[in-house]
């Protein structure tokens, strides 16, 4: 990962809201959860909404797909994976010590 897509995605992350919602999309996992089930989840108009998944998407931590009428949206876990071997990257020395972030299963994704 380039350092500016690393600082932007630190960026996206240094923001209450957007954190709240990137946090709660991991959870989901790649199932992920439509706008308005996190515009109420959140209590924010889809507005207000939008600027905050536009922001995190710009960044590539956040992935969209349509649904009929609905965008879901679901975390990146290649961006989170790249974003965390490029902090950890020279963690203990450079040996293996921390693992990386998998991608939840779908079993286990909160839906």
């Amino acid at each position: 990962m380039e350092i500016k897509s690393t600082i932007a995605a630190l960026a996206a992350l240094a923001q209450e809201t957007r954190l709240a919602i990137f946090r709660y999309l991991v959870v989901a996992g790649p199932v992920g959860a439509p706008a308005g089930k996190i515009g109420a989840l959140f209590k924010m108009p889809l507005s207000t909404l939008s600027f905050h998944l536009k922001e995190l998407k710009i960044a590539r931590l956040l992935e969209s797909r349509r649904d009929g009428r609905s965008l879901i949206y679901a975390a990146n876990f290649a961006t989170i994976n790249q974003l965390l071997g490029y902090l950890t990257e020279h963690c203990c020395a450079g040996s293996a010590c921390a693992p990386a972030v998998s991608q939840p299963s779908r079993k286990g994704a909160a839906r």
